[in-house]
């Protein structure tokens, strides 16, 4: 009875060494992406996910290696058509311009804009909306031109990511949802493997530290393994029959395809763009814009309307007039162009043209997909695996051999 005890517990060291295996690669996983706000005393005591802690450096390496190179704002604005684009957001910008006539001629002009009867007001009214396509494919036009100043690409995926930890982990565990549970299977069968060894050596030499140090290098060995698998070789290799490469790698057109939906549908979308031209760094040259052809349309419509319009109005009312129609046709953009999403969105195929460029990346570069955002911390996930294997070869010394 008591040999078959001891050749159980013999037994058991690779079984258990299995399973330090694939926990420590499971909280290797886990440790990635969660938690995602730091839990602990800051700096030191407590942990963050290391995808939600490095979201700003991924989010700038990923325009730089990925979308910096492969998608232009200048190649995605030539893409938007005046003529579409006014007629899907038409309706709701002939509403919006309406109550911008009415309260700046209330307020820059209350008595002559009161003295004028409603069928001069919808004179008014028609003519302004006559002229929309006109204005909008002029400010289009000067949009496609400048959009470099007005639209940074750099700082529309910083911001959304960095706002949006929880995006950045989707974004990683989609495209890696084949090699991140792999990464947690192959710690059991890694560990059983490295567990016969630690078995001879203590069935013919049972020092206290073996077990232990068996657990150490078991917890290291399974998770420097498993991120090696993942992106090594990063060409295909042949060995005999076998051809073997970084699973990531070679999964290209797979990731490229999975990783441009979710770009396309969460982070570079119209709604997005539209928040950074308006709140971001290029919103004062998006006014500039917007008030040199508003100016131009008051000068055309004040010119055909009543010649002497801005004397009666008075130089200071008039210029007060023009400054604050321009004010509210800004401020209000949000209101007429979300009416462009759709459109947008289908004109600009983000996702279709982003996939079509990843998958013709170099390994080298479609690495830098994913990887380089934690890369200079695999060091940790690794000696935590370590750490974690070596407390439960302490625990198995104790619980199963005393």
């Amino acid at each position: 009875m008591e040999w078959n005890f001891e050749t159980l517990s013999l037994l058991s060291i690779p079984f258990i060494s299995a399973i330090v295996g694939w926990l420590t690669n499971y909280l290797a996983v886990k440790m990635m992406f969660y938690p995602i706000e730091f839990v602990g005393i800051k700096p030191f005591l407590g942990w963050q996910g290391l995808i939600p802690a490095k979201r700003r450096q991924m989010a700038e390496i990923e325009v730089e290696l990925v979308l910096g190179k492969l998608l232009s704002v200048e190649e995605l604005a030539r893409r938007l058509d005046a003529d579409e684009l006014t007629k899907a957001i038409e309706r709701r910008l002939s509403q919006v311009i309406r109550k911008v006539v009415n309260d700046v001629m209330a307020e820059s002009a209350p008595q002559l804009w009161a003295a004028l009867p409603v069928q001069g007001k919808n004179l008014v009214y028609q003519r302004i909306e006559n002229d929309i396509p006109n204005v909008v494919h002029k400010m289009v036009d000067d949009f496609q031109h400048n959009v470099s100043e007005i639209l940074d690409i750099k700082e529309l995926v910083v911001e959304q990511l960095v706002n949006a930890p929880e995006l950045v982990n989707e974004i990683f565990l989609t495209a890696g949802s084949k090699e991140f549970p792999f990464i947690v299977r192959s710690g059991f069968y890694f560990g059983f493997l490295f567990g016969l060894p630690t078995m001879l050596l203590w069935y013919f030499y049972q020092a206290w530290w073996i077990l232990p140090l068996g657990g150490l290098l078991v917890g290291y060995a399974t998770n420097w393994i498993a991120i090696k698998i993942i992106f090594e070789p990063k060409r295909p290799r042949k060995l005999g029959p076998i051809t073997i490469q970084g699973m990531f790698l070679k999964r290209q057109k797979e990731v490229s395809e999975v990783y441009s939906n979710i770009i396309e549908e969460k982070l570079i979308t119209p709604k997005n763009i539209t928040h950074v031209i308006l709140h971001g760094s290029g919103s004062a040259q998006l006014l500039e814009l917007i008030e040199l052809h508003v100016n131009d349309a008051i000068e055309r419509y004040v010119a055909i309307a009543q010649p002497y319009f801005a004397l009666g109005v008075g130089s200071e009312n008039y210029h007060k007039m023009k400054a604050l129609a321009v004010r509210q046709i800004f401020d209000n953009s949000d209101k007429y162009l979300l009416y462009a999403f759709d459109y947008a969105n289908n004109a600009m195929q983000i996702g279709h043209d982003l996939s079509e460029r990843m998958q013709a990346l170099s390994v080298e570069e479609f690495e830098g997909v994913l990887r380089p955002a934690y890369q200079q911390d695999e060091w940790k996930l690794i000696v935590t695996g370590a750490i974690l294997g070596m407390v439960a070869g302490i625990a198995q010394l104790y619980l199963v051999f005393m």
